[in-house]
């Protein structure tokens, strides 16, 4: 009798394996210049893989995330005992970008940039490109971006960068301009460790020089710099986003580490990090409320060079092209996004804003970031226009208005959503 059962028992288990749904075959439709090979080996669904829908959807979410990629979905069909081919059905996005900007500088020269980036390179999510610019000094930039090329979690990047800028220097007493030139070369290695998770780390070898324009000078202050440095940098991403066209929901944070050695008398070695966490809410069929709150520290030394900046373009919208400069930093972005116009490929998306920020001078306390001299509050209105079909296709311009102390209002033109 006892042996009865345990055969029972055996066959019954046989016989829940056997019924388990098999994937037959991975295959996809819709795709032109992305790879099958590259598709095939990027998702984690494989041949022979018990069939599990939650895996499928992430996969989709994997798809989608892809710059050649704009939206994904995946369909299910019987083949034979009980064996299914799973089919990806992929719409392309256009992922060669001409990049052309143009602005007038503080000592009204016009300036302008130009660049050609492939973001999906031989179709297989490599980013290749470079830009030159212009702006009273030539400067250009080549970046080279493999995340597949060992395995599907495992590739590199390499960067190189020569650039020259007019940049203001912040003293106790005043500013000063100098001409800055900084020429890098970057090699970094990118690891996706799950759907959620990924690290890179590597280093950057650069050159640092400074040679004064005008603005404030005196004997203890260098009228020219020349600075030698190794940075050594690590970041961690989770990222639980989900796409749908211009519609974003979930969340994700990025945390960056970096270590910079330097032998000279006016920068010592310092480290810095920081983290942007950002959350993404459907709102309604239309809406989307975007959030980014930023938090980052520096070593703190009294220091012109001081890391951390108050720029247009990286953190407040309206508040003026790199203002201040400080050893620690706590900026949040709220804004509403609401599409206005949709038909065919062209979106028109409106938004509303508020940037708020807030800085440790350099040589400063944390009790800097309640000191109203530092606050900065703006908020905004924009506009967003935006091609479905073609990757980071999103021109932005967005109106800033000061209400804290001493405050000014701007416009801010740029080329993909603020953050």
């Amino acid at each position: 009798m006892k042996t009865f059962f345990t055969i029972l028992f055996l066959s019954l288990c046989f016989q829940g394996i056997a019924q388990n749904d098999v994937v037959a075959d991975v295959k996809f439709q819709g795709q032109k210049k992305n790879k099958v090979g590259f598709l095939k080996k990027y998702v984690s669904v494989r041949n022979g893989d018990v069939l599990d829908s939650l895996q499928l959807e992430q996969d989709v979410v994997l798809l989608k995330r892809l710059a050649g990629v704009s939206h994904a979905n995946y369909q299910v069909f019987l083949s034979e005992d009980n064996r299914y081919n799973v089919f990806f059905n992929i719409e392309e996005n256009f992922t060669l970008i001409p990049n052309v900007n143009v602005w007038t500088t503080t000592n009204e020269q016009v300036a302008y940039k130009v660049g050609l980036y492939d973001y999906n390179f031989l179709g297989r999510n490599i980013a290749f490109g470079g830009f030159y610019q212009n702006n009273g000094f030539d400067s250009y930039g080549i970046n080279l971006r493999m995340p597949n090329l060992f395995t599907r979690n495992f590739g590199i990047a390499l960067n190189h960068q020569n650039w020259t800028s007019e940049e203001p220097l912040y003293f106790d007493e005043g500013s000063a301009n100098y001409k800055y030139s900084n020429t890098s070369f970057e090699a970094l290695l990118l690891y996706q460790i799950n759907f959620k998770h990924r690290i890179q780390f590597g280093a950057n070898v650069f050159s640092e020089k400074y040679n004064y324009l005008n603005g404030l000078t005196s004997d203890e202050i260098p009228q020219s710099l020349a600075l030698d440095k190794f940075l050594l940098k690590f970041a961690y991403e989770y990222n639980n986003l989900d796409y749908e066209y211009q519609y974003i929901e979930g969340i994700k944070n990025t945390f960056y580490f970096q270590y910079v050695t330097s032998e000279n008398s006016f920068q010592d070695n310092f480290l810095i990090g920081w983290s942007d966490f950002m959350y993404f809410k459907r709102v309604g069929e239309k809406g989307n409320w975007a959030n980014r709150f930023r938090f980052g520290v520096a070593s703190n030394s009294a220091s012109p060079f001081a890391p951390f900046s108050v720029d247009n373009n990286l953190n407040i919208r309206g508040v003026g092209n790199l203002i201040d400069r400080g050893t620690a930093s706590m900026v949040l972005n709220t804004e509403y996004r609401h599409t206005l116009y949709e038909k065919g490929w062209f979106i028109l998306q409106g938004n509303t804003f508020i940037d708020v920020g807030t800085w440790r001078n350099p040589g400063g306390t944390f009790s800097d970031f309640a000191n109203s001299e530092n606050l900065r509050i703006y908020p905004g209105i924009g506009l967003r226009f935006i091609h479905k079909r073609i990757f980071n296709a999103t021109f932005r311009i967005d109106y800033g208005y000061g209400i804290t102390k001493d405050s000014s209002s701007g416009i801010v033109f740029g080329i993909g959503q603020y953050f």
